[in-house]
């Protein structure tokens, strides 16, 4: 596959990645947050590229003070219908995360379903994300950060791999670039009950991965320590053999 171009992540996005498989799994991560970062309910998060809401919507159900931040003005004005409709307590703001200027305001931020990190344009922008994590976080702060791992990519990529859902399949494509730690990713998914035409995947979406060592530094550099790490939303402990690297941190 080749790489799409640099800001492949203004121009993606629509609505219709509400019918992927992942998506049915958001009550379950939620429970999987409240437990691990051991939540009472009067915390005030911030949920970086928080697509349509999903989880932002979900923990405001749940009696917390939300706020999230997403790129794409389609899934912010969604969010925002469904809060005012169902009369919950969070708001949405369309901008690039990297542009918020929160300082010492949230008891959690959280990057869900990679939360845009090493979406962006090279490695300095990406790590600006950390530093906006760390400025917004009050002293003793979370954060949560659901990301691929790094350091499963050198030894598994590239691989194809195919996740059944309630209402569509979808099939992944993961090759990698272990000079630049860059996976190109395609994904294609098929409702059910459409023609299934031959997949075809030229273009992928180049993203920047981080291995847990890597994360520890940069965090370490930013005044956050990483207290556990885990490799899905079961609780499993993160390893090299695992996809998923979910990683629990708090601002010293």
């Amino acid at each position: 596959m080749k790489a799409m171009k640099s800001d492949w992540y203004k121009k993606i996005w629509t609505l219709d990645i509400k019918d992927q498989s992942w998506v049915e799994d958001t009550k379950r991560q939620v429970d999987f947050l409240i437990q691990k970062l051991e939540l009472n309910g009067g915390e005030k998060i911030l949920d970086l590229a928080c697509g349509f809401g999903r989880h932002s919507l979900e923990l405001a159900h749940r009696g917390f003070d939300v706020t999230g931040v997403d790129i794409t003005p389609q899934y912010i004005e969604y969010a925002e219908e469904q809060a005012e409709k169902e009369k919950l307590n969070a708001r949405f703001i369309c901008s690039d995360i990297r542009d918020v200027s929160f300082e010492n305001e949230f008891d959690v931020v959280l990057n869900m379903a990679d939360g845009a990190v090493g979406y962006l344009e090279n490695d300095a922008e990406n790590l600006k994300i950390f530093s906006v994590v760390s400025k917004a976080l009050k002293s003793g702060g979370k954060h949560f950060m659901d990301i691929m791992n790094a350091s499963y990519a050198n030894t598994h990529f590239p691989c194809k791999m195919w996740d059944a859902g309630e209402k569509c399949l979808t099939l992944s494509n993961f090759e990698w670039d272990s000079e630049t730690k860059t996976l190109i990713y395609g994904q294609l998914d098929y409702r059910y009950g459409e023609p299934l035409p031959k997949p075809e995947m030229t273009e992928g979406n180049p993203i920047r991965l981080y291995s847990l060592d890597e994360v520890k530094n940069i965090f370490s550099s930013l005044g956050l320590e990483v207290y556990d790490s885990y490799s899905d939303f079961s609780g499993k402990p993160s390893s090299d053999n695992d996809i998923q690297l979910m990683v629990c941190s708090r601002k010293l």
